[in-house]
Order: C-alpha cells, then structure tokens, then sequence
C-alpha cells in the first residue's frame, strides 16, 4: 500500500470508528515539563544553518508541539508553512512508535508536503525517519512549501526536525491569511477513507486525507488559517458503538479539547499529546465549527432521555470552548451521516444560550449524504460529498460573518 504514495526523491465508524479505537485507555502522565526552543537559528560546524521549525521560522499549522528542536504534529492538518529561499531543499521527518511496527499503511501518519501548492510528497512515515529532497534548481528561487498531517492523531504523530540550508538561503514564516477558523469534530472532519471511495472497506491512514474533507475547503474558501481537534469515532457523550446498550464515554471529544491530541503513539516515544495543555493564545479563531453527534447517534437511537443527556453534556462543551475562545461565534453542525440527532443540537444550544446569554452561537444542518455522490470507506462521505458540504458551510458562514 505504502509504495503507491511515494512521489518524489527519498534518500534515507458504520461511522466514524475502526476496532481499534474502542475501548482506548488512558495515556501515561507526561515527563518533565516541555518548554518551546526559543533558539530560531543554530550554525553548525559545518556550515550550514539549521532552521528550527519555531513560530519565528514557520507558520505553524494548527496544534503544534516544539520540543527538543523538532516540531511534533498529531492532529489532522497539523504542519508547517514557509517560504524558502534557495536551491536545494531537504526535510527531515521523523516517526513515532507506529513507524517501527508499520502494518500496510494501516496506522502510520500519513504526510503531504507542497511545493507552491503542488503536492510533490504524499508518503506514510514508516521508517524512524525519513529525508525528503523536496525542491531543487540550478538557480535560487523563493518558493512556498508547507507540510500538512493528512492522517489523525489517534494513530500516529511525526516530527519536523530542524531544516539545514545553505549560509546564503532563508526561510520565513508564510504569510498569514485573511481570517482564523476552528474545527470540532469526529472522523468526517479528519477526511476518513477519502481516498478508498469503496463503501465496504474499513479504515487505513493510507486513505485518509484531511486536505480532501469538508473541514480543510471550508477554510480554503474562506481564505482562512486553521485548526483542526478531531477524532474518529469520537462524540460529546459516547463514541460510536454498534450496541446501543453499550455506551463508550471514553471516546468524547470535551476531554480531549484543551490538549495536543489523542493517540496511541507518542512524541519522541515519550511523551502522549494528551499529557500536554494547549495554549489557546497561539491560535485565536473568528469562527468554530462544531461537527459532533454522528457518533453518538449510534448510542442515542432517537431515544429521548439520552437525546437530553446529550443536548445537556453538548451545552457544558460550548462553555468550556466560550472560556477558552471569548469573542469567537460558533457554529454547531451536523447531518451529513444523518440528521436524527440535530433536533439535540439545536437544543444544546438553546440550553446554553438560555444559561449565559450568549448570542454568538448557530447551528446549520448539513444535507444528509445519499449516496448520489459515492461514498468513501465504512460509507463515510466521498471527496464529492465533502466538496458540497463545504460550499454550504463556506456559504453560511460568510452570511453571518459578513465575510
């Protein structure tokens, strides 16, 4: 599987759930406290200036994590973004636990990096690491290259280790864009088996691509920077599960919203990106999406008592992401897996306007996918399917946005 995603030189659940995701386990406590390298710029004896992937180098895309010099991502569209001034340019990633054990592209991260917006890597890290010749010319040139984590963080993070170039190259942060957005979600938002649009095969990472769901072109419509906290399988009150008898609360998104991810994997082997907090200042969205409730549709079934367990749990998540994002206006989405449980949407955030008066929260109902437009694996929305949910997201933010 892995060979059919290497492009370029290498010199070195019915939803939103796969087996292994039920009945996940708590993370390990984190080590020593991990501080942000605050050193941009290291000369090497040989010459070469090693560019640290900091916010003073890159722009750092989405939930990042600096530690020990390498950038770790775990999150889907996590990644880096810059500008680079030179002739030949090599990067250097680095895998975790599930780069050691890779099964078919089953649980490796999976990683697109660009070239001024032409992929020329799409790859699954399977090695401890990995080098990268991205772009080389005879002549100097500027150009932009960003690395995106197609796959999520539940399976497999990387790292972006410090990028060496020639004394006379640069490399600076990308430019910002017009507007900031978060999203909220589960395996719709992670763009879960895409690329295998064959409704009866299950999940693999090699099929997952973040850059090819809904999420990922709402922002590029909305000329807007973002951030992606998304799971598959993952709910406000339960995870999927095929017994409704059988609820999974270990799989909820709130518990996970102030972190770096969740994963069965580590940073450096060492660290879970559970154990760390994330700092909201580095990220301040305008708008939030919130796509949460496919999942626990499968727990719910139409009954009205778990119906109001969920609107009510769904209306403490909207204080907790008020707290931490005060001026943003948010969005509560859902439908396009089916639109039983959006009745318990539009209650949660009635219970939640009715509790603080808060006005800056919406909901908006996708049109349910009907298999019109394909579906992609384990009857997940197809690239078509995501490409018409975008347009109607993109559409209604702009009208309340005045964008």
């Amino acid at each position: 599987m892995k060979k059919t995603f290497k492009q370029i030189c290498r010199t070195a659940a019915l939803f939103c759930v796969l087996p292994l995701l039920c009945g996940c386990g708590s993370d390990s406590p984190a080590p020593a406290e991990e501080t942000e390298t605050s050193t941009s710029i290291v000369t090497e004896v040989n010459g070469m200036r090693k560019i640290i992937a900091d916010s003073s180098n890159v722009k750092q895309l989405g939930r990042t994590h600096l530690m020990d010099e390498t950038l770790w991502l775990a999150f889907s569209g996590t990644g880096a973004d810059f500008d680079y001034t030179g002739k030949k340019l090599d990067i250097t990633l680095k895998g975790d636990g599930s780069s050691l054990l890779p099964k078919d592209g089953e649980n490796c991260a999976r990683v697109a990096i660009y070239v001024d917006g032409e992929r020329v890597v799409d790859d699954l890290i399977d090695k401890p690491e990995e080098v990268y010749t991205v772009f080389e010319s005879d002549e100097t040139k500027t150009v932009n290259v960003k690395i995106v984590k197609l796959s999520e963080t539940a399976m497999s993070t990387f790292g972006i280790k410090p990028i060496e170039i020639q004394p006379d190259e640069n490399i600076v942060p990308a430019a910002e864009k017009s507007h900031k957005i978060e999203f909220v979600g589960d395996s719709i938002t992670c763009g879960y088996g895409v690329d295998d649009e064959v409704a009866e095969h299950h999940f693999h990472t090699s099929t997952e691509d973040v850059t090819k769901a809904y999420a990922y072109k709402t922002a590029q419509a909305l000329d807007a920077d973002y951030s992606m906290v998304s799971i598959s399988g993952y709910g406000v009150i339960s995870g999927w599960t095929a017994n409704p008898n059988n609820k999974v609360p270990n799989q909820t998104i709130p518990q996970y919203y102030t972190k770096l991810g969740f994963s069965y994997n580590k940073f450096a082997n060492t660290t879970p990106p559970s154990a760390l907090d994330w700092d909201f200042s580095k990220f301040v969205p305008e708008v939030i999406v919130v796509n949460l409730g496919t999942n626990d549709d499968s727990y719910c079934q139409g009954n009205a008592e778990k119906q109001k367990e969920y609107s009510e749990a769904y209306a403490e998540f909207l204080k907790v992401i008020r707290e931490k994002n005060p001026n943003a206006e948010i969005f509560c989405t859902l439908g396009i897996m089916g639109q039983r449980l959006f009745p318990g949407v539009e209650d949660a955030v009635k219970i939640y306007t009715e509790a603080t008066g808060d006005t800056k929260v919406h909901t908006f109902m996708f049109d349910a996918q009907d298999g019109s437009l394909g579906y992609a694996a384990d009857w997940h929305p197809s690239a078509a399917t995501h490409d018409k949910a975008s347009e109607a997201l993109a559409a209604e933010i702009k009208s309340v946005m005045g964008w």
